[in-house]
């Protein structure tokens, strides 16, 4: 783990002004323009990055394109690749600290959270894929004795990875390192307040010996650089995490270009249900608490929706009240601090938004709905819970993306499941009983991708992740994530 005196130091380092990487190499945009890295710690700029354009990433995928065609990597022997990406999980890990306090500058996460969650589990994720590189096969069809069938798998060719700013590295792993490890090239379009990990893991990235070209980094604006990458005649599938609306541009985009795969996964409003019969209602408290506060809410699958049975109502708000008045709120960067900024002033004011909009429509505020920590300059926000919320209510339906939790109260295990699947979203859930048939039970009748019990957060690599409805499609994460950046190819061959 990370030293305090080493946070100290490094959050002094002077990053400057950061320029795209095509190529290999560092380069400017084509027009010389920047954008601002302002910290959402203090509320300052500390770095520039370039605003990319449409001819940027003309740029960046004729490199990427290049690269696949000649070889170097997309043909390279399934050795070479496990050798090169392995080198990149162990230089990730040797600049951990580097990387774990830099995003922390640029997002505001906890470093506690930050450093595992962002170097650490990026370099476990880069590791496994290298891992399975040599480990995949194709397959020989069942045919007559004078055919042959074989069933090759291929890579699919420039693949373009959009990341959002609240764990640009790890989610940025689950996509970069699968789609590498399948021999393709890709440009990655990182968040516009996020980008600085992401621009020094593609640095890593050719210092591990990954050929030019392959690993390409345009920084910019959404609507700009990301809806250029979007319609690219030349892109053969984009990955992407982030927000619904976003996610069907993408797929327009697919439409009115050249019907590129699309892999989304969209974010939910995830249901995290608390059976009277739960092994420990105080620890099932703690964990609710952490799954929807720690990095102030901003977590795809954090548990938004808090449905509690009737009959332990009372006790457990205790319990998560005590939890949650616990957890200190303050500088990202200080060790002491369990919940540190949000992503930014603007993020600030949505979140403040739907707390207005909740007691409007009349919902109670037990503790929190108030930005906090003014005289810092910087982004923070009291960890909020409301109760009396129905299904109909804004707070039940939208995610907020804020540390922002709605409580509601039910009677059945057939209630629970109604409340649970009452939303467009289908992402993650949580089940916490001591009873295995109820577990069970919910586990089938929740409509979501991951459904954890007697526990929130904590799946690894080893597990896919993704969801159903208005969730997206495609996973990340596991073996099954290869699956997207692959092709099959048939070869029937008739033997005489």
């Amino acid at each position: 783990m990370i030293s305090q005196s080493t946070i100290d130091t490094l959050r002094k380092t002077e990053v400057g002004a950061r320029n795209l990487f095509i190529d290999g190499v560092q380069t400017a945009g084509a027009t010389g323009a920047t954008l601002p890295v302002i910290s959402p710690i203090d509320g300052r700029p500390f770095a520039s990055i370039a605003d990319g354009n449409a001819a940027d990433v003309d740029r960046a995928v004729l490199a990427a394109r290049k690269a696949f065609e000649k070889g170097s990597w997309s043909r390279a022997a399934p050795a070479f690749r496990k050798k090169v990406l392995t080198k990149l999980a162990e230089l990730v890990e040797r600049h951990a600290d580097e990387l774990a306090v830099l995003g922390v500058r640029d997002n505001g996460t906890e470093i506690g959270m930050a450093y595992k969650a962002e170097p650490v589990s990026a370099a476990g994720t880069i590791r496994y894929y290298a891992e399975a590189i040599d480990k995949i096969y194709g397959e020989i069809a069942p045919t007559a004795d004078n055919v042959l069938g074989l069933i090759h798998k291929e890579p699919l060719g420039v693949v373009g990875v959009i990341v959002p700013w609240n764990f640009p590295l790890m989610i940025g792993a689950w996509k970069i390192a699968p789609a590498l490890a399948a021999g393709n090239s890709i440009v990655v379009k990182p968040p516009e307040i996020a980008s600085l990990t992401l621009l020094r893991l593609a640095e890593l990235a050719a210092e591990a010996g990954l050929p030019e070209g392959v690993f390409n980094v345009v920084t910019g604006r959404g609507a700009v650089a990301g809806e250029a990458l979007g319609l690219h005649m030349d892109v053969d599938a984009i990955a992407f995490t982030g927000s619904g609306p976003v996610g069907r541009r993408l797929l327009d985009y697919s439409a009115r270009s050249n019907l590129k795969r699309v892999f989304l996964e969209l974010g939910g409003k995830s249901p995290n249900i608390v059976f009277a019969d739960a092994p420990d209602l105080s620890q099932a408290a703690v964990v609710s608490a952490n799954g929807i506060f720690r990095n102030s809410g901003q977590v795809c699958v954090a548990g938004s929706r808090l449905l509690v049975q009737a009959s332990i109502y009372d006790r457990f708000m205790d319990e998560l009240l005590k939890a949650t008045t616990k957890l200190k709120v303050g500088d990202p960067l200080d060790l002491g601090s369990d919940v540190g900024a949000v992503s930014s002033a603007e993020q600030l004011t949505k979140n403040l938004n739907f707390v207005a909009k909740a007691a409007e429509e009349g919902a109670r505020l037990v503790t929190g709905g108030e930005r906090i920590l003014t005289e810092t300059g910087g982004s923070y926000m009291a960890p909020t819970i409301f109760e009396n919320v129905t299904e109909k209510m804004q707070l039940a339906r939208e995610e907020v993306f804020g540390p922002v939790l709605g409580v509601m109260r039910f009677d059945t295990e057939e209630e629970a499941v109604s409340l649970a699947n009452a939303t467009v979203y289908g992402l993650a859930s949580a089940v916490w009983t001591s009873n295995l048939s109820t577990a069970h039970r919910m586990v089938r009748a929740i409509n979501a991708g991951v459904v954890h019990v007697n526990t929130y957060g904590g799946a690894d690599i080893t597990v896919p992740l993704g969801g159903v409805k208005q969730s997206g499609f495609g996973r990340d994460k596991s073996l099954h994530a290869i699956d997207k950046y692959t092709d099959l190819k048939t070869a029937w061959i008739a033997l005489g």
